[in-house]
Parts: structure tokens; sequence; C-alpha cells
């Protein structure tokens, strides 16, 4: 399998990005890195005794900065690293890109160099988050901040399908995330996607949900618009993170509470584990004709290494021409 990663992409490429591809390779003896970007900077962070049978360097001259306006440096830079990947994809070369780089920008990409799946109008981010009962899935993340009810629709399908693939849940419960429980709640794009949903077979639709029961773990799959999607992981983000900060906080204010803490250690470390994005890798973006996965611009090894195999784990079971059958079947 060949996973093609954007080094330059992030705020800690290129040494982060090689570093978690290069322990990405423990994953699979079968898997193949090919690492898009400068060739000078790339070569700096790779260890002499890596063989050409398990990375490979395709080289470029050019990166599209986070603050570059997306679709302007696609037509522009065309030698960009996440371009020439996803162009890898696109021409077989390539199973999967991998990039840490502008989520615009690897939108674009992704839509102009591999396509929409047939019955998707657009494509949405899919992100894999730790909740009570296991990881569950939440779209759309990011890619769509204005939305219809039918993309809302298009999105539960996906997600469904998504679940079932990767998760390996045969029929799971679908949620549309709104202000309030009953089906009047919420605004008018909420109010008419529960109408589409209900209506619609297939899908297991359990109702609305509000924000309090995203983390309970009652519900494998939650829509929303990219705005909502993307305002509640920042916000689950920022909890994590204060909860901690907190906790550190208090523990140093007396030599009582820094035994006790001694003592919890290990449940400490077990619940930071389980709470840590990196664990889940990168999100993909549901709905193009091809394995695109989005990491956060932060990621270190960690992330790119479990976002290395959510690529994998999408290739391995087809995801994408799973997708395709389901939705030409509306199923």
């Amino acid at each position: 399998m060949r996973i093609a990663v954007d080094a330059m992409g992030g705020d800690h490429a290129p040494k982060e990005i090689i570093e978690g591809s290069l322990q990405a390779l423990n994953l699979s003896n079968d898997l193949h890195i090919i690492l898009v970007g400068q060739e000078e900077e790339i070569k700096k962070y790779l260890p002499n005794n890596i063989t050409s049978a398990r990375v490979s360097i395709v080289h470029c001259t050019e990166v599209i900065a986070m603050d570059d306006h997306p679709a302007t440096a696609y037509r522009r830079k065309k030698d960009a690293s996440i371009t020439v990947a996803t162009r890898l994809v696109k021409e077989g070369k390539a199973d999967a890109i991998v990039s840490a780089g502008s989520t615009g920008a690897q939108m674009v990409a992704a839509l102009f160099g591999l396509g929409r799946i047939e019955g998707i109008d657009r494509p949405a981010i899919g992100t894999i988050f730790p909740t009570l009962l296991g990881p569950k899935l939440l779209l759309d993340a990011g890619a769509n901040t204005d939305c219809k009810p039918e993309n809302l629709l298009q999105f539960a399908r996906m997600g469904r399908v998504y679940v079932q693939q990767i998760l390996g849940i045969e029929d799971p419960k679908l949620a549309l995330i709104s202000n309030g429980e009953e089906p009047t709640k919420g605004n008018e794009l909420t109010i008419k996607t529960h109408e589409l949903l209900k209506d619609s077979t297939g899908l297991n639709f359990v109702g609305n949900i509000e924000g309090r029961d995203v983390l309970s773990g009652k519900y494998d799959v939650m829509v929303c618009d990219g705005f909502v999607g993307n305002t509640i992981l920042k916000v689950l983000e920022g909890t994590a993170s204060t909860i901690f900060t907190l906790l550190k906080e208090e523990v140093n204010k007396s030599t009582r509470s820094k035994l006790g803490a001694l003592l919890m250690t290990p449940a400490l470390k077990g619940l930071k584990r389980r709470m840590d994005y990196s664990a889940y890798g990168g999100a993909p973006l549901l709905g193009v004709k091809g394995v695109s996965i989005i990491c956060h611009g932060s990621s270190k090894a960690p992330a790119i290494m479990n976002a290395v195999r959510v690529g994998m784990e999408c290739v391995d079971n087809d995801f994408v021409g799973a997708l395709t059958k389901a939705l030409a079947n509306k199923t």
C-alpha cells in the first residue's frame, strides 16, 4: 500500500510529519510512504538506513500556506505539495493522501483533483472522537459552514457507510445535533433536515440531540453543518486542555495533593490517552473519489502516524467503493 504524505503541510513540518510517517511503517510491512515536498528539506530528517522499498520522495517546489486563499493558491501553485500528493492518488500512484496543511487547500485539491462521488453535492469532514462508549463520528467538522437540508442528508448517508466500514457497527444510530430534542426545535436548517432524515429509509435516525449528548456515546453518527461541527470540536479540545491545566494547578497547591496525584498517575495517564485527539489520527474527507485524510494543523508525529493508519483502513475496506455503491442504491 502506498500513502502519499504532504511533508510540507502543518505547523511542525517537515520534521514531525516525517517522523510520524516513519513511525507508521511499523503498522504494516507492505506500507510504502511517499513523502511529497522539497527534497533537500525532507532528506534532513530521513535516516540513512531507510530503503527506497519503504520510503520515496516526490520533489515539488511550492507550498500552500495556511493564510493563502485555497482556490487561488490551487490555481497558481501547480507544484504545491498538497496538489502533487493529491495528483498521485488521482493517477493511481498512491492509494491515499495525508496532510496537516491547509484544510481549504486540501479540499480544493480533492474536489478538482479527485472529483466528487455521484450523489454528493458537498464533501464533508468526518471526525472520529472519544466518548463514554468508545469512538463515534461527527460530520461535518468544518468543510461546509453554510448548508442546505439536502447536504445534511447526504452527510448522514456518508457517515452511516463510514461507521459501518471502519468502526464495524452494522446498523449505526444516527442523530441530528440541534438545540433541543423536539423535532420543532432549532433553526430552519435543522427543522427541515429533521423532516428529511425522518422520511428517509435505511438510516436508523433516532432524532435530535443537544450538545450535552455528544459525548454520551449513545449515537454512532452525529450530523450538523460545518460551523456547528467545527465549534463543537474546538470546544471539546479546549475543555480537555483546560481540565488538565486546572487539575495541575490544584495538585501543586499542597504536598497532600501531590501525593494523591502520584497515586493516581496511572489513571490520569489513561484519561489523557482517551482524550488525546492524536490517537484518532486524521479525518477523512467523505464524498470524493479517493482517500484524502485531513489532519489538525498542529499535528505531531503520533497524530500523523495514526492518520496514515486511518488512510490504510479506508483503503483496506474499500470505503470509497462501498460509499459509491451505497449512494447509488440510496442505502
